[in-house]
Order: structure tokens, then C-alpha cells, then sequence
């Protein structure tokens, strides 16, 4: 859960204001900016206001949020700033605005005019819908639907990818090597851009004095070039310092490269590394890295919910990846990043009870006079399993799990059938299970009370199926997406086979187009031969339309 009350800045709001927000973002050299959105849409600014940076018009600092009439009702998606600084986002319509600090036409409106207001940026961007942008010190980028990215602003190192170091007025397509190519994601660094294809590929242009774009050297590259030594894995997140570079795998591996004076790569030491290494090597499967191009400090979340932080932590260097307290990469910005900005649009999602939609549960958690307040989600986390609370126990492979049937029945409709149908005084207050395992009952149950599920790819399976039978669609989903992200050359056919079976048709899909991605490896696996006789035959037919084999 995210706190935006951990920023400092945001203690200037009142417990409503907090309580109103959806979206937020503290920037600026200092942190002393900040942007956020309501429930109803509405946007809102405060802080200092350094270059214009809060687009209100006027060049006066406020304690007080003002709105920003013309954002309201437009559905920010994506938000990125920079160091003078300026501001870009993109709505959910994929329209592009941008204001602030305009020295190198970092807005892309084809001046140098500070912009005091927000401006939608139209030159090669009117037909195009941007999913995303991302901000270096002084130059933009934004990512269109269709994978063509577009640069702008501030070109002395090559960071716009045109091919001189002529700063880029407007938005233009960064071709080269990124030609009929799909880019899926995109970062920045202070004066240097970074691009992830569909296919898992990584290419950098820009600055390369610390090694930053990973290309084994350290000269500067004016137009994209693929980081090489990544060509035996594949990338699905990168992410930016303000000289070092961030890449997790879709097997969880997390890669790190360029300076490192504070330890921000995680390699124990302070040398720059002018290659991809390696890093958290024996740590679990990593899910999500963090990195921000106005702060030196490095963050990662792992599959079971561990926090790491290292780099430059409140002016300590960390050389090492240090295991924190905190739930969310985002706390590690707000309590030890210097400025203590945020390196993402935060989202402060509200979760809705089954039984009553209307009544939200605040999934952020807010500052208060009494330490042991919490929050009725964070209640219910606690009272799961409590043998002391709960009146009503599972028995599954010889042990126990004690829940409340309230919360079952207003949560599940399997249960509320089940009580409605059968409870009375007299039946025994423990159930039986012998039909699914005690991790993955246990999984499910908690999901109940959390909304969340922490469960290796192999046991989602099981959690799968009992989705499945308890239909429980959201779960579903959630298991896939488990599935999705575990997914290796040795269980990839034992998970095709559970997609098969449980009629999961998108994750089916998903599991044997990676399959033949990876075929040579998989045919080798045990799995794939030890697969029922018909499923085989069908996947060897399937994958024969495709071309995949040859004889």
C-alpha cells in the first residue's frame, strides 16, 4: 500500500485532500513540487513552482493546491519531469501535454518559451496514440500504441537519437535502428534514452560517459544502438538513474550497468560497469525495479514481497541490495532518494467489498496521531488465520487455517451458498479439504482477506483450478498473471498443460507461443515428454502450422 503522507510535501494537505487522491507526483530539484489527481478527476498543484513548473499560469510559488482547469477530466496515464524541471504526461485518450522549464524545446512546441500552462504537444503526435512518456534532464520522449517513439528537446550527447547533436525542436521519430521495430517501453536518463522491444530487446543512444547505455564502452552514441551482452535474455522492464541502468527479465533476473559512486548498481562496490551484470543473483525472482534520472538510489521488489533498496540511500552509499520494511518500491524514494521524489505516477487504487461495491477500501494508508490505527484492509490482513478472533476452522492435509464466516460469505459466493444451504447450530465448526492442497487453500483464503496472491507459478496452478471450480474470475485472472510471470523453459509445458486444461484460452496462448520461442530447450525438458498423449499431439500439430518443426 502507498502513503503518499511519506512524502513530506504532502503533509501540507488536509486529511480530505489526502483522502481524495487517486494520482499523485512530487518532483523538482528539491522535491518542493507536486501534482496530483482526485477522485472525480480533478487535478490539482502545489510546491514551488521553480520555471513554471506547476502550470498555473503564473510564476508564484503556493502552499495551497490550485487546480489545473485544463487537465481536469482528461485521465492522466502517464506522467514523467524533468530538472529545470519541465512536465510531460499522456492521457488515457493518448494525448500528450507538457509545461514548464522550455530552454532546449524540451517541450517540443518549437520554442524556447517557458511554458506556464499546459500545452498539448501536436508535431508528428496528433495521429498517434502515446501510452507512455519519459523525461531526461532537459529532452522528452513519448511511445506511441503502434511502438514508434518519439524524441525531443535537448541533443548535446545524442540523447534524442537523430543522429547529429543538434537539439530537436519538435517530436521526431527515432529511427535507425529502432526502423519497423516495436518499442514496449521506454526511460531516461539525465542525457541518455533507453527502449525495450516486444521481442526483449534492449538499445540505448545518448551519453555513455559511465557506461550507462551497457555497450561495453564509453562513448557517446547519437543514434540507438542494441545493448549486446542482453542477447541471451529477455528484457520486459528498464529502468533510469541519473547515469546508471536498471533491466529485469522475464525470468526475474535483474541486470545492472553504468556509474555506480554510490553503489547504485548493487555490485558491492563502487566501480562503474560498462556491461550488464548480474545482480541479486541469490535472491528470489525479482517482479518490479525502480530508478528515477535525479537520484542515484536503485529499489527492487521481489515475487514474495521483499523490498531492496541500495545506491545513495539518505546520503549513505549502499553498495549492496539492503532488505527493507516497506511493501512498495515507492516508500524507498519517499524515505531515502535524494530529492525524495517519486520515480512513478503513484496510483492509489480503492478496492471494493463484494457485498458492497458503493462502500470503497482505502488500499493507502494515512498518517495518524495513534501508532496502532490501522486501516479496515490493513484489519483484516492481521486477522487472518487468528485463532483468537476467527469461528470457524479449514483442516486441510492435517493442518489448520482459522477464518470468520462473515467475511467468507460476504466475499465469495462459494461460501455463501455453502452456509445459506447447509450452516446450522449443530454442524461442526471445522471443514474438511481434500481436494486441493494446504499452500493453495491457504493462498485462496487469504486472498479472500487481501486482495492479493504470493504463490510460485507451479502452485498457482492448483489456485487455478480452484478459481476455477469456486468461480472465482478475478482470481483467475490474477493466477494467469502469476503464471505469466514465472514462466521458464522447465515448467513451460507443465503450465501450457494447465492453461489446456482449465480452459484458460489467453494464458494457453501465451504459454505456447513461448514454447516455440523456445522450443529447442523445452523439447529437451522432461515435461515435455511426460505431457498426456493427445495434449502432445495436438501441441506438435499446432506448433507444425506454425513452422516450428521442420520434419
Amino acid at each position: 500500500m502507498v502513503d503518499v503522507g511519506k512524502w513530506p510535501i504532502f503533509t501540507l494537505l488536509s486529511p480530505q485532500e489526502i483522502a481524495s487522491i487517486r494520482k499523485a507526483c512530487v518532483f523538482g530539484t528539491s522535491a518542493n513540487e507536486a501534482l496530483y489527481v482526485t477522485d472525480n478527476d480533478e487535478v490539482f498543484v502545489f510546491g514551488l513552482n521553480y520555471s513554471n513548473c506547476l502550470g498555473t499560469g503564473d510564476n508564484q510559488s503556493t502552499l495551497v493546491p490550485k487546480k489545473l482547469e485544463a487537465l481536469c477530466g482528461k485521465k492522466i496515464k502517464s506522467l514523467s519531469y524533468g530538472s529545470g524541471p519541465h512536465v510531460l504526461l499522456s492521457t488515457e485518450d493518448g494525448v500528450v501535454y507538457a509545461w514548464g522549464h522550455n530552454g532546449y524545446s524540451q517541450l517540443g512546441n518549437g520554442t524556447t518559451n517557458q511554458g506556464i500552462a499546459p500545452i498539448q504537444v501536436c508535431t508528428n503526435l496528433l495521429i498517434k496514440q502515446v501510452v507512455e512518456v519519459a523525461c531526461g534532464s532537459h529532452h522528452s520522449m513519448a511511445l506511441a500504441a503502434d511502438g514508434e517513439v518519439f524524441a525531443w528537446g535537448y541533443n548535446n550527447c545524442g540523447q534524442v537519437g537523430s543522429g547529429s547533436t543538434a537539439n530537436q525542436p519538435t517530436p521526431r521519430k527515432v529511427t535507425n535502428c529502432l526502423h519497423i521495430k516495436r518499442v514496449v517501453g521506454i526511460a531516461c536518463g539525465q542525457t541518455s534514452s533507453m527502449a525495450v522491444l516486444d521481442n526483449g530487446e534492449v538499445y540505448g543512444w545518448g551519453y555513455n560517459g559511465n557506461g550507462q547505455l551497457g555497450l561495453g564502452n564509453n562513448g557517446n552514441q547519437l543514434t540507438p544502438v542494441r545493448v549486446a551482452a542482453l542477447h541471451s535474455v529477455c528484457v520486459n522492464q528498464i529502468v533510469c538513474g541519473y547515469a546508471h541502468t536498471l533491466a529485469l527479465t522475464d525470468e526475474g533476473l535483474l541486470y545492472a550497468w553504468g556509474a555506480n559512486t554510490y553503489g547504485q548498481l548493487g555490485t558491492g562496490n563502487k566501480n562503474n560497469l560498462l556491461s550488464p551484470a548480474h545482480i541479486m543473483v541469490e535472491k528470489e525472482r525479482v517482479i518490479e525495479i525502480a530508478a528515477c534520472h535525479s537520484a542515484h538510489t536503485s529499489a527492487a521488489k521481489t515475487q514474495g514481497g521483499h523490498v531492496y533498496m541500495w545506491g545513495q540511500c539518505r546520503g549513505q552509499s549502499v553498495t549492496l541490495p539492503h532488505l527493507t520494511h516497506f511493501s512498495s518500491t515507492d516508500d524507498v524514494f519517499a524515505c531515502f532518494a535524494t530529492p525524495a521524489v517519486t520515480w512513478r505516477l503513484l496510483s492509489i487504487v480503492f478496492q471494493s467489498l463484494n457485498m458492497c461495491p458503493e462502500l470503497p477500501v482505502l488500499m493507502c494508508s494515512f498518517p495518524s496521531e495513534h501508532e496502532d490505527f490501522l486501516t479496515v484492509a490493513e484489519s483484516l490482513k492481521k486477522e487472518f488465520d487468528s485463532p483468537e478472533t476467527a469461528d470457524l476452522k479449514f483442516r486441510i492435509d492435517g493442518k489448520y487455517i482459522h477464518v470468520h464466516k462473515a467475511v467468507l460469505k460476504i466475499r465469495c459466493e462459494h461460501f455463501r451458498s455453502m452456509f445459506q444451504s447447509y450452516w446450522n447450530e449443530d454442524m461442526k465448526e471445522v471443514i474438511e479439504i481434500d481436494q486441493f492442497s494446504y499452500p493453495v487453500y491457504r493462498a485462496f483464503l487469504q486472498y479472500l482477506y487481501t486482495d492479493t496472491v504470493d504463490l510460485p507459478p507451479e502452485d498457482a496452478i492448483g489456485l487455478l483450478d480452484l478459481a476455477t471450480s469456486y468461480c472465482e474470475n478475478r482470481l483467475k485472472k490474477l493466477c494467469q498473471h502469476i503464471i505469466k510471470r514465472g514462466i521458464t523453459v522447465e515448467n513451460a509445458f507443465s503450465l501450457f498443460s494447465a492453461a489446456v486444461r482449465y480452459d484458460a484460452e489467453d494464458l494457453e496462448e501465451f504459454c505456447f507461443k513461448f514454447c516455440i520461442n523456445h522450443l529447442t530447450e523445452v523439447t529437451q525438458t522432461a515435461a515435455f515428454w511426460q505431457m498426456d498423449g493427445p495434449l502432445l499431439k495436438e501441441f506438435i500439430a499446432k506448433a507444425s502450422k506454425c513452422g516450428a518443426f521442420k520434419n
